[in-house]
């Protein structure tokens, strides 16, 4: 039997909580296998609705709309990477081996977790990766970070902002190396996969190769001078 990684979202991310019916945690788990395959943009209620063998408005009851479910999915998923890190990492007494187990675990395959109901987190990682922009590049934007929708990902940049000043308390920049990391390890992931031209990694699709590079992205910048 599955069991839910208990991870606390934005109510108002939603109408009503997925999480408290099957019907809610259909929605999630089909709404990840569609945008998976699909792409957020051809992502519709309609379809999702067929896919749960629903109709549109018993989704319209917990999702506004499909901007929101996409925020709902990536704020899941920027909370369920920081315990990810923050347990992997809480034996570790050396910043510099934290930044490198940070920086593997924001490039690797994430692996299935049976453990976890209704999220996919190897197919969300993908989503992430191609969508996850989609939720601030917006009109909307100040609005909804008013409404503290981002916090998950803005907890996420501070957890590794602090472990870069673990390293070099003088370093002037960790917050927006955080942010460039995380943005970095997944542009450059998608442009592997989908532009190889705009990459050095796309022959060979090496995760190691992306991996050294971001590696010494981080540690030249915050190299003690």
């Amino acid at each position: 039997m599955k069991l839910e990684l208990q991870i606390k979202m934005n109510d108002d991310l939603f109408v009503k909580d997925p999480k408290s019916s099957d019907i809610g945690r259909k929605i999630l788990e089909n709404s990840i296998v569609l945008i998976y395959e699909s792409g957020f943009e051809s992502f519709t209620f309609k379809k999702l609705a067929n896919c749960i063998g629903s109709t549109e408005a018993s989704i319209y009851r917990y999702f506004e709309n499909k901007h929101k479910l996409l925020v709902y999915l990536t704020s899941w998923y920027w909370q369920w990477l920081e315990f990810q890190i923050s347990f992997q990492t809480n034996n570790l007494n050396d910043p510099i081996i934290k930044l490198k187990k940070i920086i593997k675990l924001l490039v690797d395959n994430v692996e299935e977790n049976s453990t976890i109901n209704s999220v996919n987190e190897r197919r969300l990682h993908t989503i992430v990766i191609s969508e996850g922009s989609k939720t601030y590049l917006t009109k909307q934007i100040n609005e909804e970070n008013k409404q503290h929708f981002f916090k998950p990902y803005k907890d996420l940049c501070s957890t590794i902002s602090n472990v870069i000043l673990e390293y070099n308390p003088k370093y002037k920049f960790p917050k927006s190396l955080s942010s460039t990391l995380i943005e970095m390890s997944h542009y450059q992931t998608f442009f592997m996969n989908n532009l190889p031209s705009l990459t050095d990694f796309g022959i060979s699709k090496s995760k190691d190769d992306l991996i050294a590079f971001l590696k010494d992205l981080v540690f030249s910048s915050i190299a003690k001078r």
